[in-house]
């Protein structure tokens, strides 16, 4: 059974979160909340972990897998950024949007895609997620905890935790009845204009100017 963590929306609290981080260093799987979905992840440089993110979600190996980033400046880590790209990133974030991008050689290659070499980041707006990055140190794997059907059906917290509570290592409880159930929308910024891949949370804020 998978260790719950209660912790606070708003000030999760600082020993607990401590605590988290220790696992994740020592190779745990975590359920955690996100601002778009509840998500599967682990640090990102745990390779066991990543390769057990892959097996619950039932991911082939070349299958990208989307990671978390406190920043612009933590993404410029383990992205190739150009000026236009840093440009709208710094316009969104943080918020709900993955951003693909030319992945650098700090991406492990169990991750990123293994013909386009890049990489999806998002940086959240989510204090949990924040707080989690910024005591790990390292980027946090982000994959959604439920499928399509599951999320057009608006699942309960405790149900997902019920269906996950074996299969993972921790599970953090922000107090909250319902888990969220819209995607990230995913921007393409590999280019010199940026292709919308999906449309997602956020896309309505945004659509006007990049469609235009």
């Amino acid at each position: 059974m998978a260790t719950v963590y209660n912790l606070h929306p708003d000030t999760p609290q600082k020993r607990q979160v401590e605590q988290i981080r220790d696992a994740l260093r020592g190779g745990a799987v975590m359920l955690y909340p996100t601002d778009t979905v509840y998500a599967i992840g682990c640090d990102l440089n745990a390779k066991s972990a990543v390769d057990r993110v892959r097996k619950i979600k039932q991911l082939s190996s070349d299958k990208p897998l989307t990671f978390l980033c406190s920043s612009l400046s933590n993404i410029s880590e383990y992205a190739q950024v150009s000026d236009s790209a840093y440009r709208l990133i710094k316009r969104l974030i943080p918020g709900p949007y993955t951003f693909l991008l030319p992945a650098t050689k700090a991406v492990p290659r169990l991750v990123m895609n293994p013909k386009r070499k890049t990489t999806g980041i998002r940086v959240p707006d989510h204090v949990i997620s924040q707080a989690l990055l910024q005591s790990l140190g390292n980027p946090i794997i982000s994959t959604s905890a439920t499928t399509a059907a599951q999320a057009e059906t608006k699942m309960a917290q405790a149900e997902l935790f019920d269906q996950l509570d074996k299969l993972v290592d921790l599970i953090i409880d922000d107090d909250r009845t319902a888990v969220g159930y819209q995607m990230s929308t995913i921007l393409d910024l590999t280019e010199t204009e940026p292709q919308v891949v999906r449309q997602g949370l956020g896309w309505e804020a945004i659509a006007d100017w990049i469609e235009g």
